[in-house]
């Protein structure tokens, strides 16, 4: 089933994600700048995050009322997170400083990326 192949890589990526997220927050903060900072860096990552999550939608568009529509989501998020980081940098650039806030929002934020990575990791391997 392709929903179980996409989540044994979206679980596990998350869950490396997430702990940068939780134990370093300000210098996960910091190198987002930076990356959000640099235009060409911020093309390749909107190029990449699009085809990406072209990849997904093109075999994994399903919308149900099950676990593997959030495989459906992420798909989505990344082609539309991609497609504005290629359209308009300088709004993303904004909108990616604006959504920091402070460390503990990051840290909460990466105890939400662990438990999904760990939930999709647990249906991909489980």
């Amino acid at each position: 089933m392709m929903s179980i192949w996409i989540a044994k890589f979206l679980g596990p990526v998350m869950l490396a994600v997430s702990i940068p997220m939780m134990v370093t927050p300000a210098t996960l903060q910091q190198t987002t700048r930076r990356f959000l900072a640099d235009r060409p860096l911020l093309l390749v990552a909107g190029i990449l995050a699009m085809t990406a999550g072209l990849s997904i939608v093109n075999t994994h568009n399903v919308w149900v009322r099950d676990w593997t529509v959030i495989v459906t989501l992420f798909g989505w998020a990344m082609v539309l997170g991609g497609a504005f980081r290629i359209i308009a940098p300088d709004v993303a650039e904004r909108a990616g400083t604006a959504m920091m806030g402070p460390p503990t929002l990051m840290r909460a934020f990466g105890v939400g990326w662990a438990v999904l990575g760990a939930y999709l990791t647990s249906k991909g391997y489980g």
